[in-house]
C-alpha cells in the first residue's frame, strides 16, 4: 500500500517536472531521499528526564524509534564534556517519510499560530529543504497534558534534485506551502 503523496507524485509531480525541466528520463526527475527530525536539549546533562521524554515524542511523532546523539567534542564554554547526552534523532525514509511529510504539510504546519506559509528562502543550495519549528504541539499525537516542556526542533528534507529551483518546483508540487513574496 503506497501513501497519499506517493500516489501523488507518481501521477502528477513526476509528468509536471519533466515537462518543466525538459528531463529526458524519469529517474532524471528530483524524488525525495530522506527526511531528518532532530530536537536539541542543552538541559538534558542537568536533567535526564528531559531527555527521555524527548526521545518518546520524537517517536511518536515520527512513527519510528528516535536516536539519542551525543556531543563530539567536549566544549568548555557550555560545560559539555564529549560523549554527553545532547539531543536526538530520527531519519525517515521510504513509506514512513512520506507518510511523515503529508502530515506535515497537511495537518501540523496549517496548526501554527498566524501561519502564512514557510519560507521559501531555506534551501541549501544542492537542493535540500531545512525547516524549523517552535514547538512539538502541533502535531497532533502530542497531547497537550502530557509534555514536561516545549521544544523545538529542526526538520531536514533530502531530495534528488541538483538546484534549488528544481528543489522548490518539486516541494511546491507535492503541497509545500510556501509564503508568498
Amino acid at each position: 500500500m503506497t501513501s497519499r503523496l506517493q500516489e501523488k507524485y507518481k501521477k502528477e509531480v513526476v509528468g509536471h517536472l519533466m515537462e518543466r525541466f525538459n528531463y529526458r528520463n524519469v529517474m532524471e526527475v528530483p524524488r525525495l531521499e530522506k527526511i531528518t527530525i532532530n530536537i536539541g536539549i542543552g538541559e538534558a546533562k542537568d536533567n535526564p528526564k528531559a531527555l527521555e521524554a524527548a526521545v518518546n515524542e520524537l517517536t511518536t511523532i515520527a512513527g519510528q524509534k528516535a536516536l539519542v546523539t551525543h556531543a563530539r567534542k567536549s566544549i568548555a564554554n557550555f560545560k559539555l564534556r564529549e560523549g554527553q547526552s545532547v539531543g536526538v534523532k530520527v531519519t525517515l525514509r521510504g513509506e514512513r517519510m512520506y507518510d511523515f511529510l503529508d502530515k506535515l504539510m497537511n495537518v501540523a504546519l496549517p496548526r501554527v499560530r498566524d501561519f502564512r506559509g514557510v519560507k521559501p528562502t531555506a534551501f541549501d543550495g544542492r537542493g535540500n529543504y531545512a525547516l524549523g519549528l517552535k514547538e512539538q504541539l502541533i502535531f497532533p499525537e502530542i497531547e497537550y497534558d502530557k509534555i514536561d516542556q516545549i521544544r523545538g526542533m529542526d526538520i531536514n528534507i533530502v531530495t534528488t534534485a541538483n538546484t534549488d529551483e528544481e528543489a522548490k518546483v518539486f516541494l511546491e508540487q507535492m503541497g509545500m506551502p510556501f509564503a508568498r513574496a
